[in-house]
């Protein structure tokens, strides 16, 4: 069978499988040989194998050549190449904001102003209100969520459960903000105004985020709380190493103005990173001095792009005050690079493609049309590590089938969304499973099962479905 630009040879589905069953038996094996040191290059090899095997089995099937292999890999990283400066930034940003004392002076409140019995609710309702805010859950995770790490570990928390409620309120946020791209994506692709395609997701978002945030609430209510005498030891060695001021917050309050005011991503963060930088000059001069030996022009450029280790009075505050800089992101920017390389074979192969049509031969009515809807979702951030093009794919393949089948289009940008957008963080090789991962310091298989929220989404808009509340049967343009 002969591959030319006008026909292509259908992958059988066994076939289409291969690549990514392989993928996950080899990951399992590298992540049990290698444990924490797993993403510092062995899973970027089987990542890279896996995507050897991909095209392989195109070229043997005559279904594409190596230059097409080329092209799309080319295409996949230009997808994700701003996210990349994105994420370097956000460790530069980390960096600058825990020398500066912002983070630290976070944690020093925090521990005064909520309570360990609703730590955990409270987190999950507070990175929601900054998300929502914001529009987005990578700002959001890197700012606030960081803080809010501190304070949870401070109180005696399960890092697991902390990094469980702050994700699942970011990505409520990410979710339902008009201001986030997901969110606008989305809508555009399947063809929905945004407003209308927001209001139809609270249908399966409040339930969703409601029963998480309860959950959240009886484990905090539950919690045995860190001895009072710990937390004030905590606080006494924040104040002890740096200078606490509440000026301070005006780096994450400009921040947020930035934010609000939608200037580019970029553009956000490297002038967030900058004042973070000038703040630590003047409010934390002694910290700077120490971490280059005195020598101040050194100090506040390690903080950005390095490794800075700040000794306090308490052990454990040590561990949190600790930061990577954007070295510390460079593991996840190559796994990234990797993982692209891997879901552009898979979509050039066909394998891609051929798994798609597996869900989509089950679409007929209501339920099994939103239900391959959502399984196709969780194929794609599996498969092409990538929620933007999770969206695009899953938009432009059902489309037509909503239309066919009498279903209106904020039903798919609704499915869509509530299996693509918020599951795309539970996937170790996705970009936002790695870099969520990074940023917060928790294995995503770690605190995979501790993100109600985006595990509850895709099963609410299957029972939603099911139920057929709202659901008009009729193409609504």
């Amino acid at each position: 069978m002969k591959n030319n630009n006008n026909e292509r040879v259908e992958l059988p589905i066994w076939l289409a499988l291969v690549p990514l069953l392989l993928l996950m038996a080899m990951l399992v094996f590298t992540i049990r040989a290698f444990g924490g040191d797993s993403l510092s290059g062995p899973s970027q090899i089987v990542m890279l194998a896996a995507s050897a095997v991909c095209c392989i089995i195109g070229i043997g099937a005559g279904r594409v050549r190596w230059h097409e292999f080329e092209s799309q890999i080319a295409k996949n990283i230009s997808h994700v190449s701003s996210a990349l400066i994105i994420l370097l930034f956000i460790g530069a940003l980390g960096g600058a904001w825990m020398v500066s004392g912002v983070v630290p002076m976070m944690i020093y409140y925090g521990l005064d102003i909520i309570h360990p019995s609703v730590f955990l609710a409270s987190t999950c309702a507070i990175s929601a209100a900054v998300s929502v805010m914001t529009g987005s859950s990578w700002t959001t995770i890197a700012t606030i969520g960081v803080a809010l790490m501190g304070i949870g570990k401070a109180q005696g928390f399960d890092e697991e459960w902390i990094a469980g409620a702050i994700i699942s309120g970011a990505y409520f946020g990410d979710k339902i903000s008009p201001l986030s791209d997901t969110t606008v994506l989305a809508s555009s692709v399947c063809h929905v105004n945004l407003f209308s395609h927001i209001r139809y997701m609270m249908i399966t978002t409040i339930p969703s985020f409601a029963i998480a945030l309860l959950i959240f609430f009886v484990v905090g209510w539950a919690h045995t709380a860190t001895e009072t005498a710990h937390l004030a030891a905590c606080q006494e060695a924040i104040v002890g190493r740096y200078n606490i001021s509440l000026w301070l917050m005006i780096v994450p309050a400009a921040t947020a103005v930035m934010i609000v005011r939608k200037l580019p991503a970029l553009v956000t963060m490297f002038a967030s990173t900058l004042m973070g930088v000038v703040f630590a000059l003047i409010f934390q001069p002694d910290v700077i001095a120490e971490i280059a030996d005195g020598d101040m022009f050194k100090g506040a450029m390690q903080a950005v792009y390095g490794g800075t280790a700040i000794k306090t009075s308490d052990t454990m505050l040590d561990e949190l005050v600790a930061t990577r800089g954007m070295e510390g992101m460079l593991s996840t920017v190559w796994l990234i690079l990797c993982a692209m390389c891997f879901g552009a074979t898979m979509t050039a192969g066909g394998m891609t493609a051929g798994i798609t049509r597996l869900f989509t031969r089950f679409a007929r009515g209501r339920t099994s049309t939103v239900s391959s809807t959502v399984a196709t979702g969780l194929v794609l951030n599996t498969t092409v590590a990538d929620q933007y093009m999770g969206i695009l794919l899953s938009g432009n393949v059902f489309r037509e089938i909503y239309n066919k089948n009498g279903l209106e289009r904020r039903l798919l940008s609704r499915a869509t969304e509530d299996s693509v957008t918020v599951t795309s963080v539970l996937i170790p090789w996705n970009s936002c499973g790695m870099t969520q991962s990074t940023v917060l310091g928790v294995a995503t298989l770690t605190y995979l099962p501790y993100c109600f929220f985006n595990l509850l989404c895709p099963l609410m808009s299957i029972i939603i479905a099911i139920t057929g509340y709202k659901v008009n049967l009729r193409v609504k343009t």
